[in-house]
């Protein structure tokens, strides 16, 4: 099935929760789902598959986001923020949500790989 879900991400450098001498980069990330399907769609849980400088991967699975479970009108958008924090300067985060129509069929979202990056390091 073609997952009718837009996903939009923008990200944000938290330079005051940031302590690069201690190894702590914070990022902030507003994500945006659109519901572009003609059936409404519960998000049930999310799958994240976060990257660091090193390679390093750690995976984060859990009901939800931001303790909802939001559900999308044909048409409407959910928006919310969270945050990450990384042990290197940069990263990726890519991952799935995991949805459910009214009519009971589940399918999942793809979140497209966005950059963790402080804007000291974009050319």
């Amino acid at each position: 099935m073609n997952h009718p879900i837009d996903i939009t991400v923008k990200t944000q450098y938290l330079v005051e929760q940031s302590v690069p001498d201690e190894d702590r980069f914070v990022f902030s990330y507003t994500i945006t789902l659109t519901n572009r399907g003609a059936e409404e769609a519960q998000l049930i849980s999310r799958h994240w598959v976060i990257t660091d400088g090193n390679n390093a991967v750690q995976e984060v699975k859990g009901m939800g986001v931001v303790g909802q479970q939001p559900t999308l009108e044909p048409g409407a958008s959910y928006t919310y923020s969270s945050g990450v924090v990384l042990p290197t300067e940069t990263g990726t985060m890519t991952g799935t949500y995991q949805m459910r129509t009214t009519s009971g069929t589940s399918f999942e979202a793809p979140i497209p790989v966005f950059a963790l990056v402080p804007p000291h390091l974009l050319h």
